[in-house]
């Protein structure tokens, strides 16, 4: 994460001038920020690959394998001097083969038992894939939260430490990546948009059990938490018109759930916070942002 977090900030700086001269850097740099607890905690920084291109072998000879001669094998005919001992050899001969043809071939039933086998274990991925594909903002319980105490990660300095009350009684604790963007100040006593049923872990060392939805604009300049109105209650949950489904106790990171509802996730041109045309509902009204049609993470 160390070096994760001083790579990205050269890429976001463009302290890198050619990102094509460091395609090994720049790939990794792709691949550690689209993996989940990363993802969930930066805005991704958009990078350019350098196209690969195999080297032209059309000039190079190649041995052309030598050709296998296949040994066909040779039936020795035997001259046919006694009639009756041949007659006798072809009478076993059709008799066996009678035999053979009338026994039941097991090799055929196993294979056939195995392909049942085979198609009724491939059901359960095809049921597995169906529901994937049904994913929506209804699988992430998003509240209200109000951060009563933020502080510097002791070892990250992108990072915030935030104790987040939700009306349970006692308070969350959350690590975001704010503090390029923001000051203590500007988050303490702040209302914020939280998925608070994303599975707890730790960043840096340090717990954190949710995320801070908030909005940036293209290159990442400018973030900032969604807006909550003010009359908005402390642990009320958000909601979305026509996804009235009961969400996830807590999200399996291997469903990949966030991944495929983040990319409808975004604000319109007037600043609304919304999730495929549906707005972010409080009981005192829609949550917001300053940044217009911007991305929401």
């Amino acid at each position: 994460m160390a070096v994760f977090l001083a790579v990205r900030d050269a890429v976001v700086k463009n302290v890198i001038p050619t990102q094509a001269e460091y395609p090994n850097v720049v790939r990794w740099f792709d691949y550690v920020q689209g993996e989940g607890k990363v993802s969930s905690l930066f805005v991704p920084v958009p990078v350019k690959k350098s196209n690969f291109e195999p080297q032209d072998y059309s000039d190079v000879s190649v041995k052309k394998a030598p050709k296998v001669v296949e040994k066909v094998a040779t039936i020795e005919c035997v001259p046919a001097t006694d009639s009756l001992s041949v007659g006798k050899e072809d009478t076993k001969h059709s008799k066996v083969l009678e035999s053979k043809e009338q026994e039941p071939k097991a090799g055929a039933s196993s294979k056939e038992e195995k392909k049942g086998k085979k198609e009724k274990a491939a059901t359960p991925k095809i049921e597995e894939k169906k529901a994937d594909e049904g994913v929506s903002i209804s699988a992430l319980d998003i509240r209200v939260g109000l951060i009563v105490k933020v502080w510097k990660h002791p070892s990250a300095d992108a990072l915030f430490v935030e104790e987040i009350d939700l009306g349970e009684g006692s308070v969350r604790q959350v690590v975001s990546g704010l503090a390029r963007y923001l000051k203590e100040e500007d988050l303490l006593n702040r209302k914020v948009v939280l998925i608070a049923n994303v599975k707890p872990g730790k960043l840096r060392d340090v717990m954190s059990s949710g995320l801070v939805l908030c909005a940036s604009n293209s290159d990442h300049s400018s973030v900032e938490p969604l807006i909550v109105p003010d009359g908005a209650v402390v642990g009320e949950k958000i909601t979305f018109a026509g996804y009235e489904g009961k969400p996830e106790e807590v999200l399996n990171p291997k469903k990949k759930q966030l991944e495929k509802i983040f990319p409808d996730l975004c604000t319109d041109d007037s600043g609304l916070a919304i999730y495929k045309g549906v707005s972010f509902m409080t009981s005192a009204g829609p949550c917001r942002s300053t940044l217009l049609n911007a991305i929401v993470r």
